[in-house]
């Protein structure tokens, strides 16, 4: 994926004195990158094989060098929502491209811009604009899109959280999905066969995941269509017994939307979707245990929680921000997409007028913070919940979320810092987007 900036940047970026993240552990290692190709480099390959030297040498003092986050449920942030269509599309573009400058110095590289649930002009409007960037990106515009995530409108009207109850649906024929979302926006289905577990790749088109409720309408038989255009179906704002999401499992779906947010609570006698994580591997032909997505703000869920979550199914765990366009705003109260208004206060926020939780405004390195403290999870295995997990997920594992030779150079420079109140807390120091450097905090 080649990177184009202003002023040509060194080719042959070789980077020492560092630690990676290699399994559930931080590895002393160098990592050789390409900005030609975007892609990292076979150092032993680049050297002995190719005689390649590097046009730079950075050392990183030993500090972290990970790959770059992945967000796959964002909303919007820095003042734009992705679910509010603008008076032109080339408005909305602007919008979506000042976002995208402004998220990758948050550490995030990769994202799927998330639209919650809407009537479906919206969709038609905003959908072909939040399709995946595709190979001609440049490095210097920032975070790049995977992918759409449609959260609903096909979820229960008992689990909607603060999505608004007018615009829910009820699909009964896949027809019902494809009019919703648009012809355009979903990918044709493909001539290949494949199983459950493993969708084939989606076409070049904007949806790469939809988050809907398996028990409403007749969505539990629209399940396997939707896998086999590509689409990664996600269990979410569901009242869903666990016999249904085991059902869903046999259908294709393979993630979980923000666990035990907007979902049938665990009882000892119906473990409801949170039951999923409980089965072995491999309890059927059929369906291994899903992803599952939990956002680790403080506020959606109890630490004690995300703990159990983690130690039920740790390789599942993907941590998301559920951000809103308020994120990165100041506190205040702020118009929400149906009308109504989101009190902000910190990371918190909510529905005016009610105790409602309303999204968040975390960053997604905050999350990283939180979950590796109250999880004990080790450092490596907190960046991989925002790497390497879920770009495994989206059917992108060795092209995101890797540091092996052939991925894409996206990256990000972590240090540590001691905060008096949280402890040790990692911090985004630069950000590398193809092999090129687009962040440096120092220079800030």
């Amino acid at each position: 994926m080649p990177a184009t900036t202003r002023d040509p940047a060194p080719r042959i970026t070789k980077f020492t004195n560092c630690r990676l993240p290699r399994g559930n552990q931080l590895v002393e290692q160098d990592l050789w990158i390409d900005s030609r190709s975007g892609r990292i480099l076979k150092d032993q390959e680049a050297f002995y094989e190719f005689q390649l030297s590097p046009d730079q040498v950075v050392d990183l003092g030993g500090r972290i060098l990970a790959p770059g986050l992945i967000d796959v449920q964002l909303n919007g942030a820095y003042g734009f929502d992705f679910s509010v269509p603008q008076s032109t599309p080339e408005e909305y573009e602007k919008g979506l491209h000042e976002v995208n400058r402004e998220l990758v110095r948050t550490g995030v590289t990769s994202y799927l811009p998330t639209v919650v649930s809407s009537n479906p002009e919206v969709y038609w409007k905003v959908l072909p604009s939040l399709g995946p960037s595709g190979d001609h990106r440049r490095a210097e515009d920032g975070a790049e899109s995977l992918g759409a995530h449609v959260e609903g409108p096909f979820i229960s009207p008992g689990r909607n959280g603060v999505h608004k109850v007018e615009v829910l649906r009820a699909a009964h024929t896949f027809q019902d999905i494809i009019d919703c979302y648009g012809a355009d926006n979903i990918p044709p289905r493909s001539e290949q066969t494949y199983g459950a577990i493993t969708p084939p790749p989606a076409a070049t088109s904007p949806i790469k995941m939809i988050t809907a409720a398996p028990e409403v309408g007749d969505m539990m038989s629209n399940i396997r269509e939707i896998v086999s255009r590509g689409i990664i179906y996600s269990i979410g704002h569901s009242d869903a017994t666990y016999e249904q999401g085991l059902a869903a499992l046999d259908e294709g779906a393979t993630m979980v939307t923000h666990l035990f947010n907007a979902m049938r609570p665990f009882y000892h006698r119906n473990p409801g979707i949170f039951g999923l994580l409980g089965q072995s591997e491999y309890e059927t032909e059929q369906h291994s245990r899903p992803y599952y997505g939990v956002i680790a703000d403080g506020i959606h869920l109890h630490p004690t929680s995300i703990k159990i979550a983690f130690n039920a199914h740790r390789s599942g765990l993907i941590l998301v921000t559920d951000a809103m366009k308020l994120c990165g705003l100041p506190d205040g109260v702020y118009e929400w997409t149906n009308g109504e208004r989101i009190v902000k206060r910190g990371a918190r926020l909510t529905l005016e007028g009610s105790d409602k939780i309303a999204g968040s405004s975390a960053t997604l390195i905050e999350c990283v913070n939180n979950f590796r403290r109250w999880a004990g999870a080790t450092t490596a295995e907190a960046i991989r919940a925002v790497t390497e997990i879920p770009a495994r997920m989206l059917g992108l594992d060795g092209v995101k979320g890797s540091l092996d030779s052939g991925a894409d150079a996206d990256l990000v420079v972590l240090g540590e810092t001691d905060d008096p109140d949280a402890g040790p807390i990692l911090t985004v120091d630069q950000v590398w987007k193809f092999g090129v450097k687009v962040y440096d905090a120092e220079k800030e």
